[in-house]
């Protein structure tokens, strides 16, 4: 039985589709990320989840039972699930103790009272149990928020945006926390973020959004090296693109050859490979005159410098290297392509857009 299964939900304001006829499905245990641009429907799609909206069309099953759809609507309160928002949402008057009570209705008092003892013991903060939400720091806040929606043991986690208020730091170490508490009670999850480095790092599977429609759903690696389009590709990191030409089983580009996959040879319509800046190679060139790249541009990352290179053909390539590693702008240089696994191939979009089938949308007026 899965943890949640959307069949065909959909959700529209006015005129605009919020939510476009989404199937989605979680398995028990499972953490999904579900990751877009702002707009693109992922807050919507929890809120349908949780029962704060209600779907226009389709189904919504929690834990096997139809909780809106078919007839059928349950509120919030009935749906079993938890949710932690990114404001945290305690209550300012309760303390620690009372706020992680605070959904444990209908059990004895003493019940409650072990509860949320063996709640906040899981995140050590039992010696914080009198305080209240103003004498904690923000890691500490969150922590008792999503202590407080997993205390009564919900069949599902809904957390939208849950440690975007707190600082880098803060958040790396918040996110570990939370990530082994999830495992630890195999909760199953629904992960929004914006961040694509969370995006990858917190999911099992990862959902990217675009416009109410998932356009790309699976694990971390393959969403990040395999993107299905060019929005997944330059969404989930920095990305760029080279005409490709097949020469049996082999990849050629203005930047070197690599190994076609499987599922690409003998394709004959205009390709192109993403390419990443990890996996572009620079090397001097012999004299420093006979390259066939050109430095037009570095900036300096800290542990990393990323290079900007223009090809013969005036292309543009992205490729980072160690801080120990620095070309000038105006160095002349050899960039290859460099890929440990087999690179995302994609329909040319520039040829596409040569040759008639690529139209921009028609503006407003």
């Amino acid at each position: 039985m899965n943890a949640l299964e959307l069949d065909g939900v959909r959700k529209d304001y006015g005129t605009v589709p919020a939510v476009s006829t989404l199937d989605l499905n979680l398995g028990e245990g499972e953490i999904l990320a579900l990751v877009g641009p702002s707009g693109c429907g992922k807050s919507t799609l929890l809120r349908l989840i949780a029962g704060l909206e209600e779907p226009d069309a389709g189904t919504v099953r929690i834990g096997g039972d139809v909780v809106a759809g078919d007839g059928v609507w349950r509120p919030p309160e009935r749906r079993d699930v938890g949710i932690v928002f990114q404001d945290h949402a305690l209550f300012p008057h309760l303390t620690v103790a009372e706020n992680v009570a605070f959904g444990l209705t209908g059990l004895s008092g003493a019940r409650r009272r072990e509860r949320v003892a063996e709640a906040l013991a899981m995140i050590a903060m039992s010696h914080l149990a009198d305080r209240y939400p103003h004498e904690l720091s923000g890691g500490e806040q969150q922590r008792v928020a999503l202590t407080r929606a997993l205390a009564p043991r919900p069949e599902l986690l809904l957390l939208d945006e849950p440690f975007s208020n707190l600082d880098r730091h803060l958040r790396t170490q918040v996110r570990a926390d939370t990530l082994e508490l999830l495992r630890k009670t195999g909760t199953p999850a629904v992960f929004v973020t914006h961040d694509q480095a969370e995006a990858l790092a917190v999911g099992d599977r990862v959902a990217v959004m675009r416009a109410g429609r998932i356009e790309q759903l699976g694990a971390p690696e393959p969403v990040f090296h395999t993107p299905t389009n060019r929005f997944v590709a330059t969404f989930m990191g920095d990305a760029d693109f080279l005409p490709a030409t097949l020469a049996g089983d082999t990849l050629v580009t203005e930047a070197g050859s690599v190994q076609a996959p499987e599922d690409v040879v003998g394709r004959v319509d205009a390709l192109e490979v993403m390419v990443r800046p990890h996996e572009v190679v620079l090397r001097p060139a012999d004299d420093g005159t006979d390259g066939a790249a050109r430095v037009i541009d570095t900036e300096f990352q800290g542990g990393f410098i990323l290079h900007t290179v223009r090809l013969d053909s005036g292309r543009q390539l992205r490729s980072l290297q160690p801080h120990t590693t620095h070309y000038p702008i105006g160095t002349r240089l050899h960039a290859e392509l460099s890929y440990g696994h087999p690179p995302a191939v994609l329909p040319n979009h520039d040829a596409a857009a040569t040759n008639g089938h690529h139209r921009e949308p028609a503006r407003p007026r």
